[in-house]
């Protein structure tokens, strides 16, 4: 059973107050996204494994610890999860990334797949699913679908705002998945916007409305 967990942190959460508000303009609230996915970076990859190594110091020789051949890729939803990948590459440079490009049909709410590139060697690897909001969970749901046709088996999705809604469909299709979030919110609105969330990631951080 994958875990759901809330990362909790006091710049996490500054950072977050500072994108929600309607007075951040898209410079800073890439900056402040970019920001937050390298700080949660360092939660979603605790639980690396680490590999002993005999290494020379300007002093002496000693035995230390670095992460043990570990392939990570980034992939993130198409577009709002673009804005996560440079804090995650600040962490884990040689991690390849791959791209969803997944919309949803503002009539029937349903997600739509327009782009599918992903590394060749994408079943060898733990993947991070990025996408700043988990609203219905339709869209996490079908790029994780995908990522498992692909042969996938570690998967982490992290997300900036999750809504009750898109946890428990996430949870109920895909339970071996592990939810990263840095707030659970209240609710859906009857246009399966997040409440009070921050309004639609893409067009904020790409300044589109």
């Amino acid at each position: 059973m994958g875990t759901f967990q809330i990362i909790k942190h006091p710049l996490i959460e500054h950072k977050l107050t500072l994108m929600r508000s309607t007075e951040t303009g898209p410079k800073d609230f890439r900056e402040l996204l970019g920001e937050i996915a390298m700080l949660m970076g360092y939660e979603i990859t605790r639980d690396f494994p680490l590999a002993e190594v005999e290494i020379e110091t300007p002093m002496q020789k000693m035995t230390a610890r670095k992460i043990e051949g570990k392939k990570v890729a980034v992939v993130p939803i198409l577009r709002a999860g673009l804005g996560m990948v440079d804090g995650l590459l600040s962490l884990i440079p040689v991690a390849k990334v791959g791209h969803i490009g997944l919309y949803r049909d503002h009539e029937t709410h349903m997600p739509v797949v327009y782009y599918n590139k992903l590394p060749f060697d994408i079943e060898q690897r733990t993947v991070i699913l990025c996408d700043p909001m988990l609203a219905t969970g339709g869209s996490a749901s079908d790029a994780v679908a995908m990522l498992k046709e692909k042969g996938v088996t570690d998967i982490r999705l992290m997300c900036l705002v999750a809504a009750p809604e898109g946890v428990a469909k996430l949870q109920a299709d895909h339970p071996d998945v592990n939810i990263y979030t840095a707030a659970l919110d209240e609710r859906l609105n009857e246009n399966a916007y997040i409440l009070p969330g921050l309004g639609d990631a893409g067009d904020r951080l790409f300044g589109t409305k």
